[in-house]
């Protein structure tokens, strides 16, 4: 195949989770203009069937929303279900939905913690379990994790204090690579992609704060812009990358190089 045709997700059949903004958007878009059929889903279906409308109009791919709650496990099965009803398959699961909790670490709430590590990693867990049951089905499939540069070190806490946060992307990291080993043998890659500082209904509010502080630390001095993850998202979900798998990949503008 040439590089075109490793990179064609032409008759694929892919969920976003927590697609209708941000990154998990990015994601979405770029799947559907690679030629993949999409399903975003999120907690507010409205939001989700507005983002898939958007995708849809200007890439021509059929993109859906579906309402969905990673943080309860009855939301899942009929998520697949009613992907396994529209296309028939599922070939690749992009885990992008999560949450954060700002509370210094000392006084962090359990409750609130509890909350964060069931959605970013309890939930993407399930999610990941529900598809490897039908990809490997169908001889293998995709499954990328979306992590976050803020799992490889501490931050000061007048720069980010969401100690959740940062554990349930740690976690990602090595769920990442423990799936990816043990989902070999059945065809299926796992990896996983932490993005550094792009501006989300989650970080703009920490990324205007702090904004100059946080260009210092990124060789590249900019943050992440609207198409940025796409290019990691693109070769990770498509045949580009057959022989990569547990690996984390940094889209941060060079920040954990330093």
């Amino acid at each position: 195949m040439n590089v075109r045709e490793l990179f064609d997700l032409t008759g694929k059949t892919a969920i976003v989770t927590g697609g209708a903004t941000g990154l998990g958007f990015q994601a979405a878009e770029a799947l559907a203009e690679l030629g993949a059929n999409v399903v975003i889903c999120g907690r507010k279906l409205e939001r989700c069937e507005i983002a898939a409308a958007e995708i849809s109009t200007h890439t021509g791919a059929t993109v859906i929303g579906v309402r969905c709650d990673v943080g309860e496990p009855t939301d899942i099965e009929p998520l697949v279900l009613r992907t396994l009803e529209e296309f028939g398959g599922l070939d690749i699961l992009v885990n992008n939905a999560g949450t954060s909790w700002g509370a210094p670490a000392i006084d962090h709430p359990l409750e609130a913690w509890e909350k964060v590590i069931r959605v970013n990693l309890t939930g993407l867990f399930a999610m990941a379990q529900a598809a490897a049951r039908v990809m490997q089905e169908r001889g293998g499939g995709k499954i990328v994790n979306l992590s976050s540069s803020a799992s490889f070190s501490g931050l000061p806490a007048e720069l980010m204090d969401a100690a959740a946060y940062t554990a349930s992307k740690g976690g990602v990291n090595a769920l990442t690579k423990d799936l990816a080993v043990k989902w070999a043998p059945l065809g299926i890659t796992v990896n996983a992609i932490a993005p550094g500082w792009f501006p989300s209904d989650m970080s703009r509010v920490t990324i205007e704060r702090n904004a100059d502080r946080f260009l210092d630390e990124i060789p590249l001095r900019r943050f992440g812009g609207p198409h940025d993850l796409k290019g990691a998202v693109a070769f990770l979900c498509s045949a580009a990358s057959d022989f990569v798998t547990g690996t984390i990949v940094s889209v941060d503008g060079g920040q954990t190089a330093r």
